[in-house]
């Protein structure tokens, strides 16, 4: 699982419903034999809350800002600081928010930056994009910045590359509110540049703030 999404139907939560239609929703659970218990629908939207990295707060289109922050509040007491509230106006997000996909494959990660500004920026003005080059740095000095930025930034995804210390291979590097997957993918080629390089997907981003964290990792790493 690359990153859990959960959609909130905004007017239904700020009614108390939960569900556009809350007799259809119950009507297919119990056609469904795969349940074998009932759960008041408040009780789903908590535990599909608790399993969130992402929020979406669809339908923001058909609320007032008064409807809007009720929901919020609502759905901020049930997640840590680190999983973040995008909100969707008639369902519009850029995909690469949600999946990742739409951009190059891993063999191309380095190409990102090019295929980032002709995408989530053209999509959808209001999200934030910056690309933070380092030397390498340290997997767990750079996962542990990574963790403390997400908790004190708007940031909803983290895609990059980085370059270990005394590794041959360079670091994959995906995240999405608290969860982080990594993996080495390749060998560096002959003649290419061993940095680190990471895209931030987010809002109202200070890159100031973020480069210094995550060069105090690296400087760590060199020390």
């Amino acid at each position: 699982v690359d990153s859990v999404v959960t959609v909130v139907d905004g007017p239904a939560a700020a009614s108390g419903q939960f569900a556009e239609n809350p007799q259809a929703v119950d009507e297919a659970r119990r056609a469904d034999p795969n349940l074998d218990h009932e759960s008041p629908l408040h009780e789903l939207f908590e535990d599909q809350l608790s399993a969130a990295d992402l929020v979406v707060l669809n339908k923001t289109d058909l609320m007032d800002d008064a409807a809007r922050a009720k929901v919020e509040a609502l759905v901020r007491e049930e997640l840590p600081p680190e999983v973040k509230i995008v909100a969707a106006s008639e369902g519009r997000l850029p995909l690469a928010l949600l999946l990742g996909q739409g951009r190059a494959a891993e063999d191309t990660i380095h190409l990102r930056e090019s295929h980032h500004d002709h995408e989530e920026d053209h999509d959808h003005d209001e999200f934030d994009s910056l690309v933070i080059e380092l030397p390498p740095v340290e997997r767990d000095g750079l996962l542990a910045a990574l963790g403390r930025l997400v908790e004190q930034h708007t940031i909803y995804r983290v895609k990059g590359f980085v370059a270990v210390p005394g590794k041959p291979m360079r670091l994959l590097v995906q995240g999405v509110g608290r969860r982080f997957d990594h993996h080495f993918d390749r060998r560096w080629r002959d003649g290419e540049a061993q940095r680190t390089r990471l895209v931030f997907i987010g809002e109202d981003l200070d890159e100031g703030a973020l480069r210094k964290v995550l060069e105090e990792a690296s400087a760590t790493a060199t020390a």
